[in-house]
C-alpha cells in the first residue's frame, strides 16, 4: 500500500516522517544507533524481509540518514552507518521508547532497555532544555508559537488552540 506523501506540508513532524519513511526505518535507525552495521545482523535483529530491508536501506541512504560503506573486497560486502543526520534521530528513538515504556506498549510490563548515566548509573529521561541556562523546562511552561516558516494555517491553528500566541 503506497503511503501519502507529506511533501509541501508546513509541519516539521510531517517532513521528518516523510524523510524517515515508516516503522521499519525507525527500527533500523534504532539498531544502527546501537551498533549493528551489517545487512544480515539488521535483518535478523528485527525479522524484516530481505526485499523490505533492501528497500528501506536504499531509501535511508538516498535521504542521507544512513551511509553505505564497503568493508570487504572479496566477496564485495558493505556495512551501514548512521550519518550525522541519522545519529541526530536518537532523540526521536528515545522519546518513542520512553512513551512505550510508560504506557506498556509491548505488553510485557517491563522495559527491555534502560538509559543510564555512564558515571552514576542513574536512569536518564529526555527533557526540553533552555539552551541558555541548561535547565530542564517543565511541561506546564511550554508554549507553541508560529515560527519563521509558519503560514496562515499554522497561525490560525495556534491561535485557535488559545496558547497565548501573539498576545
Amino acid at each position: 500500500m503506497k503511503q501519502k506523501s507529506f511533501a509541501g506540508m508546513r509541519c516539521s513532524i510531517a517532513g521528518a516522517l516523510n524523510l524517515i519513511g515508516d516503522r521499519w526505518a525507525l527500527l533500523l535507525i534504532r539498531d544502527l544507533s546501537l551498533g549493528l552495521r551489517r545487512y544480515d545482523d539488521l535483518r535478523e535483529s528485527i525479522g524484516i524481509p530481505n526485499a523490505t530491508l533492501t528497500e528501506r536501506l536504499k531509501l535511508l541512504v538516498a535521504r542521507n540518514i544512513v551511509e553505505r560503506r564497503q568493508y570487504q573486497d572479496r566477496p564485495l560486502r558493505f556495512e551501514y552507518r548512521l550519518t550525522p543526520r541519522g545519529r541526530d534521530l536518537w532523540k526521536v528513538s528515545t522519546a518513542l521508547r520512553e512513551w512505550g515504556d510508560r504506557w506498556n506498549a509491548t505488553g510485557f510490563d517491563a522495559p527491555a532497555v534502560e538509559v543510564v548515566d555512564r558515571l552514576t548509573g542513574r536512569k536518564l529521561v529526555l527533557a526540553l532544555v533552555d539552551p541558555k541556562t541548561g535547565s530542564a523546562i517543565p511541561r506546564d511552561r511550554i508554549q507553541y508559537r508560529p515560527g519563521p516558516g509558519a503560514d496562515e494555517t499554522v497561525r490560525k491553528l495556534l491561535g485557535e488552540l488559545n496558547l497565548g500566541v501573539g498576545k
